[in-house]
């Protein structure tokens, strides 16, 4: 089977992550302006000496919990920064040094606008041998530049390996720049097959590393390599399973919010990637404005709040009155950052800005807002539950006068 045989493979199965995680989701594409928002953070606090001294409650915790909601790819993205004191890695807690230098590389890498500029910065980094800081990074490098690094984990080694007959390692930088070197040049050579966005190659050797790809006929798998595989397609399809339920969910609220803010006299807006929705044969195209008023800010800022799930605005204007980001199971902290950049964009001190979240979620909601980087911010941010949105969703649409009746059913961070 040749590459692009392989690659057809790859894209014609519904159950890989080209087309669970890679191809038309939103959470993906919300995800790159939430990591790189949160990166900037890390970078804020080691100038500003807040940077603590492990993993637990960092701003760099933050960055990771939002990579590792991506899909399987990223699953274990964070476990290389936890800090392990007996070993003393990744020595960026406790070595002020190598912390400064490890904000200065993120700092540098963010202001990049060139692959020599981002390769400079790695060897740079690379010579300064911190312990437990290796080509794991590469996962916060993918998201500030998607088409020039290639994420990386065991099972992408594992699949390059395989496809490429080579016998490359974990752990150096040397040895992630010559993978780099062949996943650019083929790539290149298949973009038209796959994508300039290097999520959907690695993806691919993501499958091929997890063995579902190519090794998926009896002939090529052992018995344990087998039974392995059945239980990972069996994983997959439950979690596709649930994230359909939970997308249902995610719609469900996102109806009853325009229906509530169209009764009380707004104009209301899905998000920009939502408009083809529906819910129990309510098309949101039929509720929301035709076009997205034009809103005075920059053109990336005004792309993310395009993409806030729901937006109500005062009739005929663009003076946007209520935001609101509907969370599954997953982000939390991506949600929070949307509504606050959208409140340092427009807010003059009557707009309302909620949360609405899974009841599950309530404990992790409320962890979330209490951190001081939250806080700080003095964006008063509140959460509504599922349940409470869905069991008064009719009366606040009857008896409600204005965006201030959300307070009735909101609950904030102190009150929980």
């Amino acid at each position: 089977m040749n590459l692009l045989q392989i690659i057809s493979q790859y894209k014609s199965d519904k159950e890989s992550v080209y087309n669970t995680w890679f191809i038309n989701n939103e959470e993906r594409l919300k995800a790159f302006r939430a990591i790189r928002r949160g990166v900037m953070q890390v970078v804020d606090d080691i100038k500003k000496n807040k940077f603590p001294n492990d993993f637990k409650g960092s701003s760099l915790e933050f960055v990771l919990t939002c990579i590792t909601e991506q899909k399987q790819l990223f699953e274990g993205a964070a476990h290389p920064f936890y800090w392990k004191p007996k070993l003393r890695i990744p020595d960026i807690y406790e070595n002020q040094q190598n912390k400064i230098a490890f904000g200065q590389f993120l700092e540098n890498c963010l202001n990049a606008k060139t692959e020599e500029q981002i390769i400079k910065e790695i060897l740079k980094l690379d010579s300064l041998n911190i312990k437990g800081l290796g080509p794991a990074v590469a996962s916060i490098l993918y998201f500030l530049h998607p088409t020039i690094i290639p994420p990386f984990n065991t099972a992408i080694i594992n699949g390059f390996n395989f496809l490429f007959k080579d016998k490359k390692k974990l752990g150096k930088w040397s040895e992630y720049l010559k993978i780099r070197e062949v996943l650019i040049e083929t790539n290149n050579k298949y973009k038209s097959d796959l994508s300039s966005d290097l999520g959907a190659i690695a993806g691919l050797l993501f499958e091929v590393g997890m063995q579902k790809l190519i090794l998926g006929t009896d002939s090529y798998l052992s018995e344990a390599e087998r039974k392995k595989l059945e239980k990972l397609t069996e994983k997959r399809q439950q979690e596709i399973k649930e994230e359909s339920a939970e997308e249902n969910l995610h719609t469900e609220m996102q109806y009853h919010l325009l229906k509530i803010g169209s009764s009380l006299g707004y104009d209301v807006a899905s998000a920009s990637n939502d408009k083809s929705k529906s819910y129990n044969g309510n098309n949101f195209s039929f509720i929301s404005l035709p076009e997205f008023p034009s809103i005075n800010t920059d053109s990336d800022t005004a792309n993310t709040i395009k993409l806030i799930d729901v937006l109500w605005f005062q009739k005929g204007t663009n003076n946007i009155i209520g935001a609101f980001e509907v969370e599954k199971s997953t982000s939390i902290y991506s949600g929070i950052l949307r509504l606050t950049d959208l409140a340092f964009s427009i807010a003059d001190g009557d707009e309302v800005f909620y949360l609405i979240v899974p009841d599950k979620r309530e404990k992790d909601v409320t962890l979330q807002l209490s951190r001081p980087a939250i806080r700080s911010s003095k964006v008063n941010i509140k959460y509504i539950l599922f349940s409470e949105l869905r069991k008064n969703c009719d009366a606040l649409c009857k008896f409600g006068t204005n965006h201030l009746i959300m307070d009735k059913i909101a609950k904030s961070a102190n009150n929980a």
